[in-house]
């Protein structure tokens, strides 16, 4: 079934997580390569080793094409990329039948095996797929989430592009936060509303991160002071949090003399990216149609 059918259907989803051991890091595959041969060139068909990524879709297209027909003939609403199917069914006990099924047609018929270690007949908010969890809400609409892997490695990925011993300009760090968002957000755009949250988090903490960064640089307090004054913060509340219990750069960064100095309007006068707006650029608000207005007729 078509992802957008699934998303506009309103049953509570469980998900048959079925993971495939079709490819290893290098595979010879004679079968699927002649087809492939075939398809480009005719003559005997030739057996090679497959390295990498690139070509793991579309063998994956050629050898699994069976079990889409099957999957399609059952009725099941799946979607599969690569050797990574997800089938989805309302209620656990569907859910482990759809996969005990599943597994015997894939071994039988197939003749693949079923990688049993990431396979699993669960809710679907607890599955990772391509990144995303697909999650039913209360109204009996679909929401499309961050996998909680995808929240660990985008958290992951931003400490490493904000280094506490940064020696380059603040504006190098920007650049290179901007190179990453842009592809990130090119990717997690579908998300729906419900991680809107999530990605204001992540955009205050990168900002807190490029706060410290900042501090780090001035590397005395007395610095950090001058600095603060002159983006116009009340002496006694710099004076406040800068020198009172000597705290660390990390816990700087958070204090009021750091927001008002370093807001994310400064930010953005920076030229560093928000999360939050590159997911309305890319998901734009419909605008409500308006009627005109009902004209009276004045009788006499």
């Amino acid at each position: 079934m078509p992802i957008d059918r699934l998303l506009r259907s309103g049953a509570p989803l469980y998900t048959v997580d079925t993971a495939l051991r079709v490819f290893d890091a290098a595979t010879e595959i004679p079968g699927a390569l002649a087809e492939v041969n075939a398809l480009h060139a005719a003559g005997p068909p030739k057996v090679c080793n497959c390295v990498g990524n690139a070509i793991s879709p579309l063998l994956s297209n050629i050898v699994l094409d069976e079990l889409d027909w099957e999957l399609d003939r059952r009725g099941h609403r799946s979607v599969r990329y690569a050797d990574d199917c997800n089938v989805y069914v309302c209620s656990q006990r569907a859910a482990e039948r759809v996969m005990a099924s599943l597994t015997t047609f894939i071994e039988r018929r197939l003749r693949l095996k079923v990688n049993e270690e990431k396979s699993a007949a669960a809710e679907s908010s607890t599955r990772h797929f391509v990144g995303f969890t697909v999650r039913g809400r209360d109204d009996g609409k679909i929401a499309v989430q961050m996998s909680s892997r995808s929240w660990k490695r985008i958290r992951r990925r931003i400490v490493e592009l904000t280094p506490r011993n940064w020696g380059g300009s603040l504006a190098s760090c920007i650049a290179n936060i901007n190179r990453y968002l842009g592809g990130w957000m090119g990717f997690f755009h579908i998300v729906t509303k419900a991680d809107f949250i999530s990605l204001k988090i992540l955009d205050s903490h990168i900002r807190r991160r490029l706060r410290a960064i900042v501090f780090r640089q001035k590397k005395r307090r007395r610095h950090m002071v001058t600095f603060l004054r002159k983006r116009r913060v009340p002496k006694k509340q710099v004076m406040r949090d800068i020198y009172w219990k000597h705290r660390s750069l990390w816990a700087l960064s958070i204090t009021k003399s750091a927001h008002k100095a370093m807001s994310s309007h400064w930010f953005d006068r920076q030229g560093l990216l928000r999360l939050v707006r590159l997911w309305r650029k890319h998901n734009p608000t419909p605008r409500p149609v308006i009627a005109p207005a009902q004209q009276t007729l004045v009788l006499g």
